[in-house]
């Protein structure tokens, strides 16, 4: 699709969007592999460290809400700093903070933490992974703002929920990797023994660091800036003249935080809607390792398998849902988004009743492509209405209804799973959350595509 009338600089501007539409997309996917690896860990750390299923699940609750607040206010930071400073200064603390998780028995020791000790001598290792993690989901919060800003820069509106969905498949690419490469790494040890594993949920971090390191090099040579950083023109018709707004003193911004994004119903109503699309995420991706292992028998490679299809499906879901939502919906997201939560709420119960095996595994994938394309819809559906000028602040917004969702899921999980000695409530209460979800995209049926007048 042509974008500007001068054909150079239309090829030069259509050059630089694919290499910001793949480059952010590495970038986030980095960003990933230090964030979900601590989910494939907890087993090895409650089998090495002695830390139960209901701290963990604290771990989940307080890392969930600073990661929450930190794409919030990161998310209003991106909309006035450089993106590519702001990318490559989160991924070079995760890969610091995810090489200390390593060594968190040795920096916990300073405290007076004692392997063989009494039960209280543990604590110094508790509070040592308690802080890491809520340190790690800080810094995590820099990553999706400056990528979000950069897509609404490059990307027109009346493509945005094609592209913007292909860039989301870094979720579950990196969701998807990450699950099979620990899962693998916990399988090593004494194969067959009680002792299987034992101290390779350090390598989980590790492999991950260096990961993101080989990728911090990428990105401060090959991710562009913005547009105008590029010496590029602005995206026709996203200038603050094609606003759906009164006229402004303002005119780069044409309106404000407040009534684009903070006072905008719609926006609160997608923040809810996030609430409930990463509650229902966060059983399977936080818990989903753990939960298999217990109740449906899989060993921990064959459990990475099943969280990488799980997420590989949801690449699949992304595709299909960005394309649909542009091709047959004229961009509007929630009505699709309505059938597909209605069905992962469906597929996720039938995971549970279904036995374990094969049947039990697709029914869940097929609930990981359901599930993944209202995931990536919301920030297109957010970023179309708050407009270019303020995507990073929409984006962050919702995204602290997001991961008060995935604190709350972890949380409950964790201690519904302590308490009752099984997992079937807590996959009750996320199949009840996932129909709430579609409820609400329902609420949104009548939403315009975009702020745009274009």
């Amino acid at each position: 699709m042509k974008l500007l009338e001068d054909e150079q600089t239309d090829w030069r501007f259509s050059r630089k969007q694919w290499r910001m539409l793949f480059a952010t997309m590495i970038g986030y996917t980095l960003f990933y592999f230090m964030r979900k690896n601590f989910s494939f860990a907890m087993p090895g750390l409650q089998q090495d460290c002695g830390i139960s299923k209901s701290m963990l699940g604290n771990f989940l609750f307080w890392g969930g809400i600073v990661y929450g607040l930190s794409k919030f206010v990161n998310g209003i930071v991106g909309d006035k700093v450089a993106p590519r400073k702001m990318l490559c200064f989160g991924l070079l603390a995760c890969t610091l903070v995810n090489v200390a998780f390593g060594f968190a028995p040795q920096i916990a020791a300073w405290f007076g933490y004692d392997a063989a000790g009494a039960a209280d001598a543990a604590m110094p290792l508790v509070w040592t992974f308690g802080l890491l993690l809520v340190l790690n989901q800080f810094f995590q919060g820099t990553g999706f703002p400056p990528c979000a800003k950069l897509i609404a820069f490059w990307i027109p509106p009346k493509e945005l929920a094609t592209k913007m969905s292909v860039w989301n498949t870094s979720h579950s690419v990196g969701g998807g990797l990450v699950a099979k490469i620990c899962g693998v790494l916990m399988g090593l040890g004494v194969i067959g023994s009680a002792n299987q594993g034992v101290g390779m949920w350090r390598w989980c971090f590790w492999s991950m660091a260096i990961l993101g390191a080989l990728g911090l090099l990428l990105m401060l040579f090959w991710l562009p800036g913005t547009p105008k950083e590029e010496g590029l023109p602005d995206l026709p018709g996203t200038e603050a003249s094609a606003l759906k707004l009164p006229h402004s003193p303002n005119p780069p911004l044409a309106g404000s935080s407040l009534r684009m994004v903070f006072l905008n119903p719609v926006i609160w109503m997608l923040g809810l809607i996030n609430f409930t699309i990463n509650a229902v995420r966060a059983l399977i991706a936080d818990w989903g390792p753990t939960m298999l292992q217990e109740a449906k028998g899989f060993d921990p490679s064959e459990t990475g398998t099943v969280i990488m299809l799980f997420e590989f499906a949801g690449i699949g879901g992304m595709l299909f849902a960005g394309w649909a939502t542009d091709r047959f919906f004229g961009g509007r997201a929630p009505r699709l988004c309505l059938f597909l939560m209605a069905l992962t709420a469906a597929l996720l119960a039938g995971f549970w009743f279904l036995p374990a095996g094969m049947l039990g595994a697709a029914a869940l994938c097929i609930g990981g492509f359901c599930l993944y394309g209202p995931q990536a819809l919301t920030g297109v559906t957010a970023t179309n209405i708050a407009t270019k000028g303020f995507a990073g602040t929409a984006i962050g917004f919702i995204s602290l209804f997001s991961y008060v969702g995935v604190s709350v899921a972890g949380k409950v999980c964790g201690n519904l799973a302590q308490s009752s000695g099984g997992w079937r409530l807590p996959i009750l209460v996320m199949v009840v959350t996932a129909a709430v979800g579609a409820a609400l995209f329902a609420c949104l049926w009548r939403t315009r595509a975009n702020a745009y007048n274009a």
